[in-house]
């Protein structure tokens, strides 16, 4: 049998392997059913000390999506092989030993029974394979070295972040606790390295997929406190984004905002490329001022702001590959409502290869898709 991993024996079958429910499911907040996994480390991982994050680059946050507007003809790189995220990855790779590589390590067209292509698959809450990061399963050093990877995937300035909503929806758990990881293909060559857990979806490839920003659909979200937010979503990471997005809404005008605003949102992983751009709903950039073009580029940053500068910058170059922010869409769901304050919980910005849609209700889940070419295949479930 021809093995899927680089020079060694085929891995075990991928399994669907996470504490949690998915979040789709009908359960109340202090429902967190037991689940099975490699067993925990009885000493606490030695810790990475944080890169480049401090008290006043947190606070100082907004004041970095507002200086961040960059014009979409001034671009940086796009992620390379020799990207941090990247190098840290390609060490972790090299440190793996046979038996570790027989579980985390894959072909890279691997496909899983369940979830086909499995380096382009996406979700709200699943582990790409059964092992945890803090767990035995990886010695502390690899454990570093993962938390390296995750790092230099976020901006310094929203890391402190991300730390809060990984504890917040782990039931208070380190960091690693609930995560896994897997590679696709060879950091030499071409390869992707994946992370997975609840409310989180995070790739590093270099650009071996040079199609897709992100290395692939991603995914990020937060139950800051409990499944079923309250209206002003007190605690969410994340909520400052819709927050933005809605302030546009005032600025349309009323037959502006008659387009924007649907009834009712999708399912909220159909997040795939539309073969015909004309069935995008909501209201077209074109239809814009340029004042309420300037507060959409403001939402875009605000969107972005979260990851590094290198993923920003791909997912400019693949939005301008396909006509520009002009060629999208925003729109604006009633359904979901919380309190009914017309603060539009569900919305998504949406373009011929671009589909950023932001779930709000019951609590935060954001699906992010998005390449320069529309032919690129979704691999999702919500």
């Amino acid at each position: 049998m021809k093995p899927a991993i680089l020079g060694l024996a085929k891995p075990a079958p991928s399994r669907l392997h996470c504490r949690f429910p998915f979040d789709n499911e009908k359960i109340p907040s202090d429902f967190y059913p037991h689940k099975t996994r490699v067993k925990t480390m009885s000493e606490p991982m030695t810790r990475l000390p944080e890169i480049g994050c401090n008290r006043r680059g947190f606070m100082g946050s907004a004041v970095v999506a507002a200086a961040s507007l960059t014009s979409l003809g001034s671009l940086r790189a796009s992620p390379t092989l020799k990207s941090g995220a990247e190098e840290a990855a390609a060490r972790l790779f090299r440190s793996l030993s046979p038996e570790q590589r027989r579980t985390i390590a894959f072909a890279w067209d691997h496909k899983d029974n369940t979830r086909g292509l499995l380096r382009t698959f996406v979700s709200n809450n699943w582990q790409v394979t059964p092992a945890n990061i803090r767990s035995d399963f990886f010695k502390p050093e690899q454990q570093n070295l993962a938390r390296e990877v995750f790092e230099r995937l976020v901006s310094p300035q929203w890391l402190p972040k991300f730390i809060q909503q990984l504890k917040d929806d782990t039931e208070g758990r380190p960091w690693g606790d609930e995560l896994s990881l897997a590679f696709f293909g060879d950091p030499q060559q071409k390869f992707q390295m994946v992370m997975t857990g609840r409310h989180l979806t995070i790739r590093a490839d270099g650009s071996s997929l040079p199609q897709a920003a992100f290395g692939g659909p991603i995914f990020y979200g937060h139950a800051g406190q409990g499944f079923n937010e309250k209206a002003d979503h007190p605690g969410n990471v994340f909520w400052s984004q819709a927050l933005v997005a809605n302030k546009l809404f005032p600025m349309l005008s009323s037959d502006q905002q008659k387009e924007a605003l649907v009834d009712k949102a999708p399912p909220e992983a159909e997040v795939g490329f539309r073969q015909d751009k004309a069935t995008i709903p909501g209201l077209p950039v074109t239809e814009m001022n340029e004042q309420q073009k300037s507060h959409l580029k403001l939402t875009l940053d605000t969107l972005v702001e979260p990851f590094r500068a290198e993923d920003g910058d791909k997912v400019r170059k693949c939005l301008e590959a396909r006509g520009g922010i002009d060629a999208c869409r925003i729109v604006f769901y009633k359904s979901g409502d919380i309190g009914n304050d017309k603060v539009w919980d569900n919305w998504r910005l949406e373009g011929p290869a671009f589909v950023w849609h932001f779930r709000g209700s019951p609590h935060v889940h954001v699906w992010v898709n998005i390449a320069d070419d529309p032919a690129q295949a979704l691999n999702a479930r919500g």
